[in-house]
């Protein structure tokens, strides 16, 4: 494992960077939109902060493949037998950024054996970095401090539940979800693995996520959660795959600050 920490900071730095490259074409205004074939938007922001942090990534561990969400066209014959390798969403949140709401992240993740061991989520302009190493806590970074976090273990007796929710997220769609008679308050936010960060910091109870996503949405978060206590499983409880499919496409899933509640209860799912 002490290999692996040797590139956490160089991530945390490869993020940051990557970040405020973000942050300079958000603040100046002046950036192109792109309709992906999925018919999924992608700017040149998302672009050049891929560009550096592959770059970065490869002068760093050129051993090490690299799979992006801009460069996610590889067949599974030719990532099967990769026993590591970088998992990156270049600007996750490309909506969020094109909204000008700010709520976009930078996600950089290190998977061994079809597993998140470290991931990094850098928010650009709050320049908040989220990370965390498996085995090794995780941490918020910002103004030069780092604080170790925990997902709040909330207990069955509580009648108020936190829930992050995406803003384009139609909320009754999550509600018919839920089991009824709780008191649940909903905080509305953007980019997913901010959201996942706020379950792991203690902000929120639950994020539910439905709709769409790839695995570079939840590897780094994944990472963060789990070592502040957490869980990200699919809608019907199971663990997440990572480079296991053809697909590269999420469940619904749940990100989950206490674990051991009684969600197969909670969850009303058909």
């Amino acid at each position: 494992m002490e290999s692996i920490s040797t590139l956490l900071e160089p991530a945390i730095e490869i993020a940051r960077q990557a970040g405020e490259r973000i942050r300079e074409i958000y603040e100046e205004g002046q950036f192109q939109e792109i309709t992906k074939s999925d018919n999924t938007p992608v700017t040149t922001a998302d672009l050049a902060a891929h560009d550096l942090i592959v770059s970065a990534l490869t002068r760093l561990a050129p051993e090490i493949p690299i799979l992006s969400e801009e460069d996610a066209e590889i067949p599974l014959a030719d990532r099967q037998n990769w026993h590591r390798y970088w998992l990156i969403d270049p600007l996750d949140g490309t909506q969020e950024f094109i909204a000008g709401s700010g709520d976009f992240a930078v996600n950089i993740a290190l998977v061994e054996n079809h597993r998140p061991i470290l991931g990094v989520v850098y928010a650009p302009i709050s320049r908040a970095c989220y990370f965390g190493v498996d085995g090794q806590g995780a941490f918020k970074r910002q103004d030069g401090r780092d604080t170790p976090i925990r997902s709040r273990q909330a207990s069955e007796a509580e009648q108020e539940m936190v829930i992050a929710v995406s803003r384009r997220q139609r909320l009754d769609a999550v509600t018919n979800l839920l089991e009824p008679g709780r008191n649940y308050r909903f905080i509305p936010f953007g980019s997913a693995s901010l959201k996942s960060c706020m379950v792991a910091e203690g902000e929120a109870d639950v994020y539910l996520r439905l709709g769409p996503t790839g695995e570079w949405d939840t590897g780094a978060s994944q990472c963060i959660v789990e070592q502040a206590g957490g869980r990200i499983l699919d809608i019907d409880l199971n663990p997440l795959s990572y480079n296991e499919r053809e697909s590269l496409e999420n469940p619904n899933y749940l990100v989950l600050g206490a674990p051991d509640l009684p969600w197969h209860r909670i969850l009303q799912h058909p």
